[in-house]
């Protein structure tokens, strides 16, 4: 299987120019390409032939493509994943479509994965057939209650059979960060599940929301993507500073990310 070429654990996309249509056009050769791709899977996740590695494929299709039209991705805590034997939670900010179909090559590397989602996505036309193939913990963002018993369950019975699970704890996608809108059911699943938590800040905004479909908007290849992984973390007592360390983590790295050139301001 395709790997990122991390040196010193960083990964970084390698120097290149956009095609001559990408660069008049990025979001359209980049939409043209993906919902080809989305079309494929569905194809095979219809037939129940998709499998873990056809997604992690796709993901890293998605990935190339992202490049090739100019978006120029660093991965860095790579060895923080990778210290970890066993399944885990990775809890992490959530700002656009990209790392729901970005993360999963990314984490190929360490255990199976799957996420929890928002309900909706399992109702996408095309996209619902690959999303139901991936054993994902759905969630209805109406019901509360309901989703922190439907997460403790099945999420404890995903680990169990050696899946990580991935957490959004945000009530909903944002690209300006506030830790009030963190929830703290990715730390309790993790301690109901006996799992590290291994924190994720994210800054995807680059992949916009669209007016029209959320999950289609604008790609601006003037902003730089950045995934980062941090320490490995045990979840002990309530949980509460354990929580803190996430947060901690999420908002120390986008403001170091502020420094870079093509962040979005």
């Amino acid at each position: 299987m395709k790997q990122l070429d991390f040196k010193n654990n960083v990964y970084t996309t390698p120097p290149g120019r956009a095609s001559f249509w990408a660069g008049l056009a990025p979001s359209l050769v980049f939409y043209c390409r993906f919902l080809d791709i989305v079309y494929r899977a569905s194809l095979k996740s219809k037939k129940n032939l998709y499998e873990d590695a056809d997604w992690y494929k796709s993901s890293y299709d998605v990935l190339r493509v992202l490049e090739r039209v100019g978006i120029r991705f660093q991965v860095t805590g790579i060895q923080h994943l990778q210290k970890v034997k066993g399944p885990c939670v990775v809890i992490g900010n959530h700002m656009s479509m990209m790392e729901t179909v970005i993360l999963p090559f990314i984490l190929s590397s360490s255990e199976k994965v799957t996420f929890v989602i928002k309900e909706s996505l399992l109702h996408y036309p095309f996209f619902k057939y690959v999303m139901r193939s991936r054993d994902p913990i759905a969630v209805t963002r109406s019901n509360p209650r309901q989703d922190f018993k439907t997460v403790m369950e099945q999420g404890v019975e995903r680990i169990g059979r050696g899946i990580s699970i991935v957490v959004f704890p945000q009530t909903t996608r944002a690209h300006i960060f506030d830790p009030s809108k963190m929830s703290s059911i990715g730390v309790k699943l993790a301690k109901k599940a006996g799992v590290p938590i291994v924190p994720l800040a994210l800054q995807t905004s680059a992949w916009s929301n669209g007016k029209i479909i959320k999950d289609l908007g604008k790609i601006d290849v003037q902003k730089g993507v950045y995934f980062s992984f941090g320490e490995p973390i045990t979840v002990e007592g309530k949980g509460t500073e354990e929580q803190q360390r996430i947060t901690d983590f999420i908002q120390a790295k986008l403001q170091e990310w502020k420094k870079y050139p093509d962040h979005d301001e």
